[in-house]
């Protein structure tokens, strides 16, 4: 164990901003944070920028992921829900550890209840100092769990990969919703930057308890940074998407054949075994054709239809209501 006085000189020896020396780095956590995030297909990350999440932001941006800087969490969490149902592919918010995850509720409730693919990256206080009054430090599983499908604390650097591949497969697979991986400051950061705050904070002292402290340090620095070498980065599963009972598909066919005016919400689930909107509205303008009908978009699928052409999809929207509701087909 640490003693508090231990633990309050490792808090201090925490840079409160250290980007530019991260940026100096070859690689760090947060590269593997963006390699991960760039094979699953990502091209914008939301966040509300903070110290904890840093590295994150640094790596994206030097893989080529847009970077949109929200004006609050849940704006980004908001924002990366939208991504999800308009594209297929899991929208990613990154937010800062504590106030970070609670202020993100909100719409990571919303992505539940909407079954979204969402993956939510949370900041989190560094590893040997979490329960001990660290900046930010809040016990955040029981905060994130019940509005998640599936949840990851890392706590070696060689988990992070992997980590981020089991969240956005249990985002997609199934029912979709949302994950959150929490990945603590110290995993994220270079190791020799790392290793060198800890090693401020442990000191030169030549008593038997510094002696004891240094030892407990790079203990835990070996358990933190083992196996860490660079690998490539996690390639995407293949999920199932939600099975569909073929006699629903039939009697869903039946209604259409036989409506007069019929009318078609096409909701988020649209996308759950493709992430190609391109295709989606391809295979919703031949139902039309066939069954001379309009397709119209629920307001939580909104431009995935026809997602290529706003003004056909608005006038695809109006003329479907006007055929539906109009007394003469």
């Amino acid at each position: 164990m640490v003693s508090s006085e231990a633990a309050a000189r490792v808090n201090d020896a925490l840079p409160k901003d250290a980007t530019a020396t991260q940026e100096k780095t070859v690689s760090h956590g947060g590269d593997r944070v963006a390699a991960a995030l760039s094979t699953h297909g990502v091209t914008a990350l939301f966040t509300l920028c903070g110290g904890h999440i840093s590295p994150i932001l640094t790596g994206a941006k030097a893989r080529g992921i847009r970077i949109i800087d929200a004006r609050g969490e849940a704006a980004a969490v908001f924002a990366a829900d939208a991504v999800a149902r308009l594209t297929g592919v899991p929208g990613v918010a990154a937010v800062t550890a504590g106030p970070g995850i609670t202020n993100a509720v909100t719409a990571l409730k919303n992505a539940q209840l909407a079954q979204s693919p969402v993956v939510l990256l949370g900041g989190a206080a560094p590893t040997l100092l979490q329960g001990r009054g660290a900046l930010q430090d809040v016990d955040q599983r029981p905060i994130a769990a019940p509005h998640v499908k599936f949840l990851r604390q890392v706590r070696r650097v060689r988990e992070i990969g992997p980590a981020i591949e089991e969240a956005f497969a249990a985002a997609r697979e199934g029912v979709q919703g949302p994950a959150f991986v929490e990945l603590p400051v110290d995993l994220l950061y270079a190791e020799p930057i790392v290793r060198h705050w800890y090693g401020e904070a442990s000191g030169k002292g030549r008593s038997i308890s510094d002696s004891l402290l240094r030892y407990y340090i790079n203990r835990h620095l070996e358990r933190l940074f083992s196996g860490s070498q660079p690998l490539p980065a996690p390639a995407p599963r293949n999920v199932a998407a939600p099975a569909v009972r073929s006699s629903r598909v039939k009697a869903a066919a039946a209604a259409l054949t036989q409506a007069k005016r019929p009318l078609a919400v096409i909701g988020s689930q649209t996308l759950a075994a493709t992430t190609n909107p391109v295709l989606a509205a391809a295979a919703i303008e031949r139902l039309g054709s066939d069954a001379s009908f309009r397709a119209a978009c629920s307001a939580s699928a909104r431009a995935q239809a026809l997602a290529h052409d706003w003004p056909r999809y608005h006038r695809a929207i109006n003329e479907a209501i006007r055929r539906a509701t109009s007394r003469h087909p």
